[in-house]
This record gives C-alpha cells, sequence and structure tokens, in this order.
C-alpha cells in the first residue's frame, strides 16, 4: 500500500480503491482517523463506492499504520497539510469529502486551508458542541489513559496495549493504542519517556484535538457558513456527536441537506446509502471537467 513521507519524516498511509471521481474517506476515531474503523460504521464506504469512485483512505499520523517520530500533539493543521500531500501524491487536485465522527473536524480543516481541493461533504455523526454537552464530555475521553499512566507507568501503558491496540475499546492503552501494538520503533520511543512526560503528551494531544473556542474545534465558529461546498449531514445522537451540531451545520451552510439520527437504523441503511451516493453522483463533475 503507498504511503506519503512528509517533511518532518512522518509516514502517511493511504489505500486506493475503484476507479472515478476521487472521494477522500476520514474515519472516526477517538484519537483520529484511520481506515480501520470504517469497520464498525453503519456502512463501509469502500465497499459501497469503490464500484462508483476512486476512494482514498487515509491513516492521519500516528493512527492504523501512519508513522511518525517523534510523536507530537495533535495538530488539525499538520493532518489537512498531510492530506494535501496524500492528495498531491495520488494525483488527485479535488475529491468529494466523506467523514464521520472525529474525521468531520479533520474535514472542516482541510475544507478551511485547501478549498479548492474539495468538491463536496458529506459528514457523519459530525462532533461539536452544543446545550446538550460540554467540553469536559470531549477532554474526560483522556481522564482513564492519565490515570492509568499515573496507576500502572509506561510499562502498563505498552502492556494494555499489546492486549487491545484500540483507544476506543481500551482507553488504558492512550492515543497511540495502535501504533505501540504495531509498531516496535515507537513502543521503544514511549518506553524511554518518564510517566509524567508520557502524561504532558496526553494533555498536548488532549487539547490539540478538542481545543476550546468553537463548537466545531478544528476552524472557527462562523466558519461553515462560508463553506461554499455541497453539504450533506447525517445527525449524530451522541454525547460527542449530537444531533444539535447537525441541525446547526445544515441551518448555516447554504443548501445542506441533513438526515434525521435514524438513518443509521437497520431498515433506512439502504436508503441512507443510496442517498449519500446520489449526492456524490450530483456534485461530480462531468468527465469534461474531471482534473
Amino acid at each position: 500500500m503507498p504511503e506519503t513521507v512528509r517533511p518532518d519524516g512522518a509516514r502517511i498511509h493511504y489505500e486506493v480503491h475503484g476507479d472515478g471521481f476521487p472521494v477522500l474517506l476520514l474515519a472516526d476515531g477517538a484519537a483520529g482517523s484511520d481506515s480501520a474503523s470504517w469497520e464498525e460504521n453503519f456502512y463501509h464506504p469502500v465497499a459501497e463506492l469503490a464500484g462508483r469512485f476512486r476512494v482514498v483512505g487515509v491513516d492521519l499520523r500516528h493512527t492504523g499504520r501512519s508513522a511518525a517520530v517523534p510523536f507530537e500533539p495533535f495538530s488539525y493543521e499538520q493532518h489537512a497539510a498531510d492530506l494535501v500531500a496524500v492528495l498531491d501524491d495520488a494525483g488527485v487536485a479535488e475529491a468529494h469529502v466523506v467523514a464521520a465522527g472525529s474525521g468531520t473536524a479533520v474535514a472542516w480543516r482541510l475544507a478551511h486551508d485547501a478549498p479548492a481541493r474539495v468538491r463536496s461533504v458529506v459528514a457523519e455523526r459530525p462532533v461539536g458542541l452544543d446545550a446538550s454537552n460540554t467540553l469536559g464530555d470531549f477532554l474526560g475521553t483522556y481522564d482513564e489513559p492519565m490515570r492509568y499512566a499515573r496507576a500502572e507507568g509506561i510499562a502498563g501503558v505498552l502492556a494494555a496495549a499489546e492486549r487491545d491496540g484500540s483507544f476506543t475499546r481500551n482507553p488504558q492503552a492512550g492515543p497511540y493504542a495502535a501504533r505501540l501494538a504495531a509498531d516496535a520503533e515507537f513502543r521503544q520511543e514511549i518506553a524511554a519517556l518518564r510517566r509524567e512526560r508520557y502524561i504532558v503528551s496526553l494533555v498536548r494531544h488532549r487539547d490539540g484535538m478538542w481545543p476550546a473556542g468553537s463548537p466545531y474545534f478544528s476552524v472557527p465558529e462562523q466558519w461553515p457558513a462560508g463553506l461554499g461546498r455541497p453539504l450533506l449531514v447525517l445527525a449524530g445522537d451522541g454525547p460527542l456527536s449530537p444531533e444539535g451540531v447537525a441541525k446547526r451545520l445544515a441551518d448555516e451552510v447554504p443548501g445542506a441537506r441533513l438526515l434525521d439520527p435514524g438513518h443509521a437504523d437497520a431498515d433506512r441503511r439502504a436508503d441512507t446509502v443510496a442517498t449519500i451516493v446520489s449526492f456524490l453522483n450530483e456534485h461530480t463533475p462531468a468527465p469534461a471537467e474531471d482534473r
């Protein structure tokens, strides 16, 4: 599978399936987006879209099969730049973006920093703040990894990642769980840290992923009104992806379409997938426009 090497040495893994107009995938993930997270989604976009589009799935740095040494705090600006590099490497000038959960925050930053690279956006369960939740709900997802590191030390964190390299299922392994489980070099880097230095890295990762100041985290609060791209929003109903955020996006982005939280129900799944495909087809340029 291909990877893009960044100027700082990070290696960004991506994979390409199918042919047609490009679709960039940004999956949900407790500590960032990686392609494997789509396995837990109510539909798998590679299976549903690769027969019609050229689907590009990406693992953000420090997730899945992507690597960066030394590790750094989470940065939306950095991830957007990584994605532009992946699109360049794959020969993609412009793509639809299909994002879910935390991947939607990355999608907003890509559209903010490189608007010419984004044709349209499908935002499933967008994360954000509304009247039903608080910033503490997001920051709290890092409480257990910090507690566990204080109690069990770095050796305990490494053992937790060996048991299960998924931060979502096993928060004790921390946000670098997948890398710790798969990458011996990275394990050595973390093993060499003092406990408090590791905990500081968790704080920096948490505060980079869930910064204060905007309900959308990665872009200014007023920015979505100027997105200027077709948007299909599939509302969430959880504490990190409340329905109110989806409704606000649909209200603020001119021409946006909104599906209510029942879109993922078993009896509506086929219709929802058909709506996504129809939306992408509608906003795909004619062959003469393809870039």
